[in-house]
């Protein structure tokens, strides 16, 4: 079966890692036809085994060799299909529309902390099945009321977001 990987906080922070290297620890884990998408941390592979044990084996490889906390989440190429297919918002030149990965439930906090964070003109959030949706103005990505509870450590291995494009690159590697 075909999976990505979408790793947390990898080139951010001081967190920086070379994609090909992260290629190397996905293959030395036993993973097949891996390879990565943009530098911002998206693994597409092959592989028997289910997301949930994946998620264990790789985490612990990429701690282990990077020698840091790794977080990440794994979804089949179906579940991909519909981070990319449920976009409720249309797109804008002067807008990115973020979609977030992460644990069961996460899309109800993330929409509980949206609504009590103060809105930019144009911002907006929107859960579609299980999937949270943020709308931002372009610019105002790290300075707006939601993107400041994002970096929360509490939420740290919780979720992590990908601009809404990165799925179609993803689907394309996948295909």
């Amino acid at each position: 079966m075909k999976y990505c990987a979408f790793l947390r906080g990898v080139n951010v922070k001081g967190t920086n890692m070379k994609m090909a290297d992260v290629c190397q620890v996905f293959k030395d884990a036993g993973m097949k036809e891996v390879s990565s998408v943009l530098a911002s941390g998206n693994i597409v592979f092959s592989s028997d085994e289910n997301a949930e044990k994946l998620k264990t084996i790789l985490e612990k490889a990429m701690s282990e060799q990077f020698a840091y906390e790794a977080f990440l989440f794994v979804k089949s190429q179906e579940e991909t299909v519909r981070f990319w297919s449920s976009i409720p918002f249309e797109k804008r030149e002067d807008a990115h529309i973020y979609a977030f990965v992460g644990v069961p439930g996460i899309q109800n906090t993330l929409m509980e902390e949206f609504q009590k964070a103060s809105q930019t003109e144009n911002e907006k959030a929107a859960i579609v099945d299980t999937i949270f949706y943020w709308q931002v103005p372009k610019g105002n990505t790290l300075e707006s009321s939601f993107g400041k509870v994002l970096g929360k450590k509490s939420l740290k291995d919780q979720f992590t977001s990908r601009n809404v494009n990165t799925f179609e690159k993803v689907l394309k590697k996948m295909n």
